[in-house]
């Protein structure tokens, strides 16, 4: 198992540019992490993913991920093309930057009319697209994966509903132990349910707030429920960060860990401190 960190954690402090993006390498190099995961809005085309990879490489750094939106609650045929010729397209990124896999959302939600009201309900208009983002990815050697995400495919049985639906070997989970957290739900009870499925991880983590308290201001989010979260340091907040990591140790997952920091110091800051934590959680099981 190795760990590599996501390109969104430097978000606010770089860049949106193809030289933004190799600074952001160099220093996951100098931190010493061994792959990096980037985002579509990272400014990655195919020519960018060229030069990327290049300078991933002579940074000693494994391209692990390309993160994308998408959108497959849909019934109508024509949007559903569509959607799939541009994610082929994210997948043609992904397979130049040299990255074993595309994470993409199912849906966005909640779902105005005429599209499914319910999940179940648009569970095989979503199926059908990514069935076929998956097939064309498997043929240029990228695995394609769904994260817990954007509240309407966030819950963990929803997800693994998804999954058996599309019901293909080139397509998994990525497991975000603080996403949860979104629709909530308990973490780790909920990484139990996907780590069967689990082929990439996001560590993160979040301060809680009950919605029957106070509002807490600027920088929250808002839950399914109504409570409020604020992404912090690993191992400092509410998603029992510790548990989710054995939970998926349990299951025999031994693929990439992605630190995704979404805390409010310095990210260089968070992003080593909560390194420093998940190392503890992963004992012998990997070095940093």
């Amino acid at each position: 198992m190795k760990l590599c960190v996501s390109s969104y954690g430097f978000y606010w402090t770089r860049e949106k540019t193809l030289d933004g993006l190799i600074a952001v390498v160099n220093k996951a190099a100098e931190m010493g992490f061994e792959g990096v995961e980037f985002m579509e809005y990272d400014a990655v085309g195919l020519a960018e993913a060229k030069a990327l990879r290049a300078a991933c490489a002579a940074a000693g750094i494994t391209p692990v991920n390309l993160c994308c939106g998408a959108h497959f609650a849909t019934p109508f045929a024509a949007e559903t093309a569509a959607q799939v010729e541009e994610l082929k397209r994210r997948v043609d990124v992904a397979a130049e930057l040299g990255c074993a896999f595309l994470r993409h959302d199912a849906a966005r939600g909640p779902l105005p009319e005429p599209y499914p009201q319910t999940y179940a309900a648009a569970v095989p208009y979503m199926a059908e697209g990514i069935r076929r983002v998956t097939e064309y990815a498997a043929s240029v050697g990228v695995k394609t994966l769904t994260e817990n995400h954007g509240q309407f495919s966030q819950d963990a049985r929803r997800v693994e509903s998804l999954i058996k639906a599309v019901d293909h070997p080139n397509f998994g989970a990525l497991v975000d132990i603080g996403n949860f957290m979104c629709v909530d739900e308990d973490p780790p009870a909920s990484v139990a349910v996907l780590a069967p499925y689990a082929r990439h991880v996001h560590c993160k983590d979040f301060l809680f707030k009950s919605a029957s308290e106070p509002d807490p201001g600027e920088g929250w989010l808002t839950t399914r429920g109504g409570n409020r979260l604020r992404g912090c340091n690993i191992g400092s907040g509410a998603a029992k960060t510790e548990r989710s990591v054995k939970a998926l140790l349990a299951a025999g997952y031994d693929g990439w860990w992605s630190v995704e920091y979404e805390g409010s110091a310095p990210p260089e800051e968070g992003i080593r401190e909560g390194t420093e934590r998940l190392k503890e959680y992963l004992g012998n099981s990997v070095k940093l």
